[in-house]
């Protein structure tokens, strides 16, 4: 077996424990790489690899997911960020989970990836995937953009036209990414384990273009309008950045794999809805935190 951690070191508590978990990945013989992931820097896989563990917030789980998940290799996200809504394991209790894993004990959830393609001039220009969302905004000062929007069903012929919008960009989200930039522009919130994709315009110039949710077997087709007078940014998870030209066509649709993550299902993604955008009293929420103090605690 062979695991390889994804670490934030921006944050110390993460680079210690990653020091602790090789460790003891050594003690079960175990072999483990470390990559420190910035958001800066994309990881390129030169080998196969178990199991992913990432030291992080969401941010870490993301980078992990593109790389990985291609690979069917699983993630293990323990979570050391804010909100924690894909990173569902706690730093004190990565032992007690990883060895379930290792038992087949784990829970694994099974999350919608999206694949997007750039094609200019009839050629590709640019292949990647996504866990949280495609996002299309301007580069220059002026902010509102113009796109044509349309959709194609898998296995028909006929694509429909959805419009041209005017605003400052369309965000295509996964219901894993439903609770990000999504939800920020107005998008609702959509159970992560579904199969289907948001369309959120942001600040939209016609007030009735709404959000819409779309079935996952959709292809969203999205085409740089020639009267688009400032730059364009295609940006992949917040992380990965790609400039359009005019008359570009991005191409998004299910990807041919998932992410699974161990260990990060629904009920902590509820969980982190409840506590983090206080859906719950303030009583609750400081016995959500004792509860978690008192975990810690009866962790050797």
């Amino acid at each position: 077996m062979k695991v390889i951690l994804f670490v934030n070191p921006k944050k110390n508590s993460a680079r210690n424990l990653g020091n602790q978990i090789t460790s003891e990945l050594c003690s079960l013989n175990i072999a483990s790489d470390v990559f420190s992931f910035t958001e800066e820097s994309e990881f390129t896989v030169k080998e196969s690899y178990d199991v992913a563990i990432t030291l992080g917030g969401d941010g870490t789980v993301l980078s992990a997911a593109r790389a990985m998940s291609p690979l069917n290799t699983p993630v293990f996200p323990v979570n050391f960020g804010t909100f924690g809504f894909i990173a569902g394991v706690r730093p004190v209790e990565w032992r007690e989970v990883f060895d379930n894993w290792l038992c087949g004990k784990a829970s694994l959830s099974r999350r919608l990836m999206l694949e997007v393609t750039v094609e200019r001039e009839g050629m590709q220009v640019f292949h990647g995937c996504c866990l949280n969302d495609a996002l299309i905004s301007s580069s220059g000062i002026k902010k509102i953009i113009n796109l044509k929007v349309s959709c194609w069903q898998t296995g028909k012929e006929a694509v429909f036209k959805l419009g041209s919008y005017r605003s400052d960009g369309l965000i295509i989200s996964t219901p894993t990414g439903s609770t990000a930039y999504s939800a920020a522009a107005g998008g609702p919130i959509v159970d992560p384990e579904l199969e289907a994709m948001i369309f959120t315009p942001i600040c939209p110039f016609i007030i009735t273009h709404r959000p819409m949710v779309l079935s996952a077997d959709e292809t969203v087709i999205i085409e740089v309008e020639e009267k688009q007078q400032s730059g364009v940014l295609l940006t992949l998870d917040g992380q990965v950045t790609e400039k359009m030209k005019k008359g570009d066509k991005i191409f998004i649709k299910k990807a041919p794999y998932s992410c699974k993550l161990i260990a990060s299902g629904r009920r902590g993604f509820y969980r982190a809805l409840r506590t983090k955008l206080s859906w719950v009293g303030e009583t609750e929420i400081q016995s959500v935190k004792i509860a978690d103090k008192e975990g810690q605690k009866r962790k050797p």
